[in-house]
């Protein structure tokens, strides 16, 4: 049986999977029914639902605290929203488990392969004004959207399409599929590869199915952090003051990490990749060598 590379890159058997899903669903559901009363006009004044696409491995984590800290936005850590669509949450209910999920992660220290992503003096887990909500799920998110291609219009019915913007985060991809290879296919390049250009294909799809879509380029992120945040910003029409741009900046890395020079990349598989990058008009500029 050919195994298709967005859907099966978990190594245990898909049956437990589906029944841990099965009873983390069947609880939450539970939970936020219980809670539902509570909430009256607390989401009130959101304008913006905001979801990342991309690849997995790909500088989504860092991306989302920043977005997390900003007085008027909550980000999600992980939670996999389109999950929650699936199985037929109201918005309320999505809107109350992104809340809980960010206040939750930011109390254990935003730590995420073990680096914290806590951006000091500014608003994590919590907020002045919630004018932005969403979830930083980024790989998860766009091999789901491959699955299940019904789900742009689920999202769209249940959140109000006019409100959903996209954040789509990319970096060099032969770094990118070094840590895939790495993680996902016990340094199997060449399988690596197949995987991260499904998904370069499941976002062009996805670009002609959502109006708002914003393109960042992970190196640029970290050599001007604070520009690049400021244009994210006004994507999502958040203001962006001063002194939360210069927080944020403050525990963005110095340099990106050029994984790819840990492995060993042969000369075809640097040409497959190369003639895959043409295809694709934001991979533009990106080599092995840069």
């Amino acid at each position: 049986m050919k195994l298709d590379p967005l859907n099966n890159y978990r190594q245990f058997d898909p049956r437990i999977q589906y029944r841990i899903e099965f009873i983390d669903l069947a609880l939450k559901k539970l939970f936020v029914q219980r809670i539902d009363h509570k909430f009256h006009d607390i989401f009130d004044d959101i304008e913006t639902f905001c979801m990342f696409i991309g690849y997995p491995r790909s500088g989504h984590t860092l991306t989302g605290s920043l977005l997390d800290a900003h007085p008027d936005a909550i980000i999600a850590h992980e939670l996999d929203v389109l999950k929650y669509i699936e199985a037929g949450f109201t918005k309320k209910q999505i809107f109350y488990l992104i809340l809980k999920n960010s206040s939750t992660f930011t109390k254990a220290g935003r730590k995420w392969a073990k680096y914290s992503y806590q951006v000091p003096n500014q608003w994590n887990g919590r907020f002045r004004k919630l004018k932005v909500i969403g979830d930083k799920k980024g790989g998860k998110s766009t091999r789901r959207f491959s699955k299940n291609p019904k789900l742009v219009e689920s999202l769209n019915s249940t959140i109000d399409d006019k409100k959903i913007k996209l954040i789509h985060v990319y970096r060099n991809p032969y770094d990118n599929i070094t840590t895939i290879s790495k993680k996902h296919f016990n340094n199997d390049l060449r399988r690596a590869i197949d995987f991260y250009f499904s998904y370069c294909k499941t976002i062009d799809n996805l670009k002609t199915q959502f109006k708002n879509i914003i393109d960042i380029k992970h190196e640029s992120f970290i050599e001007d952090p604070k520009n690049c945040l400021k244009k994210i910003c006004g994507f999502l029409e958040l203001d962006a003051p001063t002194n939360y741009l210069d927080d944020s900046s403050s525990i963005v890395f110095a340099s990106p990490r050029k994984r790819r020079f840990g492995v060993h990349w042969n000369s075809e598989h640097i040409k497959i990749v190369k003639n895959k990058i043409d295809e694709f008009d934001y991979l533009e500029g990106y080599s092995f060598h840069d």
